[in-house]
């Protein structure tokens, strides 16, 4: 009982600073959200308040979808978001496994190696990476998005993979050996099934830097025909007018991506973040 009893206000306290944490974060993606369903007098007059009767508006959803060629934008982002998902996920899996698996010269020196990219970040490099795009004739295209996203996302996805890949046991994969199985088969068919909550942890922190990227479609693919989402949101901001009506539609309409991803994968991305915690 004495236990039970001194656990509460610890557990009460855990509970109210997660709150607080959700509340603070919670709070601009449903300000957002409300008040793209506002008019622009209602935005500036009552920003806090959700819409009425007489302030719910779609202007700026009608805006987007009718001036903005958003659609276009959205697909850009879609298919430079799940291609370069595909390749760190399949390359930062396939790496992983090598690190975990096969001891060899430079084994941990090829990690740390790898684990700089984590705190080095990749928009340093961003003069050489344009000259190198230039060169490679790869300017205005999903391309040198998707190559760029790629690099970016590879060394986290590694640094994680390859730690749950080390707690994947040593006699399922001899098992598989003995029974004829190639590597190829073994990662495909063993190890991959068994690492699909860091997978989808991996998936998350990589997906969200790259749906809200402004740097590099900036510089890599500004034109009308490789714009995305968060760039193409840039033509409803004016030096003198700001059609916030829009932007803030826009904003609203490129979350949902995230928040759908977040609810497929929820429970394996707690699993993936809890599962080293407990033994």
């Amino acid at each position: 009982m004495s236990t039970a009893t001194h656990s509460l206000p610890r557990t009460i306290g855990a509970h109210a600073v997660l709150l607080t944490y959700t509340a603070i974060a919670l709070f601009p993606v449903i300000l957002v959200i409300v008040n793209s369903f506002k008019s622009r007098a209602a935005i500036f007059g009552a920003p806090l308040t959700p819409p009425t009767p007489k302030t719910f508006d779609l202007i700026g959803y009608t805006t987007v979808i009718g001036q903005g060629d958003f659609i276009h934008y959205f697909q850009n982002s879609l298919v430079v978001t799940v291609a370069s998902l595909f390749f760190v996920l399949l390359f930062g899996a396939m790496a992983g496994f090598a690190l975990s698996e096969y001891r060899f010269r430079g084994n941990t020196m090829m990690g740390l190696y790898l684990a700089l990219g984590i705190m080095i970040p990749i928009r340093l490099g961003t003069v050489a990476i344009l000259q190198l795009m230039v060169a490679s004739g790869l300017v205005n295209t999903l391309t040198a998005l998707i190559l760029v996203y790629t690099a970016q996302g590879l060394p986290l996805a590694i640094f994680i993979l390859s730690e749950f890949m080390k707690q994947v046991s040593d006699d399922l994969k001899n098992a598989g050996r003995i029974d004829g199985l190639s590597e190829y088969t073994i990662f495909f068919r063993l190890v991959l099934p068994l690492v699909r909550p860091s997978m989808a942890t991996v998936a998350v922190f990589t997906m969200i830097p790259i749906w809200n990227d402004l740097w590099f479609p900036l510089i890599l693919a500004p034109s009308e025909e490789t714009k995305t989402v968060t760039l193409g949101a840039q033509l409803f901001l004016g030096q003198f007018v700001t059609n916030w009506n829009a932007i803030l539609a826009a904003l609203s309409l490129a979350i949902l991506p995230v928040l759908i991803l977040y609810v497929i994968f929820s429970r394996q991305l707690i699993r993936g973040i809890t599962s080293g915690a407990v033994k």
